[in-house]
């Protein structure tokens, strides 16, 4: 039995076939990593590109035109675009403290009364480390990923509705947080 070829498996991605997607995905995550790693050149950057791209595959099948291209230029299209996406994420990201010992993180803790952008930020990080996980997983994924919120649900499996809850919910949270006197 020959292997399907790529229009045939696009055609069973756009019905849901998940086989078909692990196929393409079997086919094609070397060469998107490896364009997303040339582009970002950070590894788990690249792997967190990988990984996107591929979820973009499965939920925009149904906009993939093979009059337009073939399905592997659409997809390193797609690559492309989202490694840089996520460059351009990733220049505007300041730097959090990744310290576990509170006396290194203690070092790190803002004067409140300092108006230094990095002070700020910092005290942003401790205020979203401070937050439920479910809020602070869809904080992550909106302000530090930059997906929609649909996108966020369809990563986390959760309801659209859900997801803006939890959302707004971290959001005034951060905003008590920050302007605490």
């Amino acid at each position: 039995m020959t292997d399907p070829d790529d229009s045939q498996l696009i055609e069973r991605v756009k019905r849901g076939d998940e086989r078909a997607f692990l196929s393409l995905y079997d086919r094609y995550a070397s060469r998107v990593h490896g364009l997303t790693l040339r582009i970002l050149g950070d590894p788990m950057l690249a792997e967190e590109a990988t990984q996107d791209t591929f979820l973009k595959l499965w939920s925009r099948a149904g906009q993939y035109l093979a009059e337009r291209g073939s399905l592997t230029v659409w997809l390193l299209t797609i690559a492309r675009r989202t490694a840089l996406d996520r460059l351009r994420l990733e220049s505007r990201r300041p730097a959090a403290s990744q310290a576990d010992d509170p006396e290194d993180a203690l070092h790190t803790l803002p004067d409140r009364s300092s108006l230094h952008e990095d002070s700020r930020w910092r005290s942003m990080y401790f205020a979203v480390q401070s937050l439920q996980p479910d809020q602070r997983r869809v904080i992550e994924l909106a302000y530090y990923q930059g997906l929609s919120q649909s996108e966020i649900a369809e990563v986390l499996g959760w309801p659209l509705g859900t997801v803006k809850t939890r959302l707004r919910a971290a959001l005034e949270s951060l905003r008590r947080e920050w302007h605490k006197p």
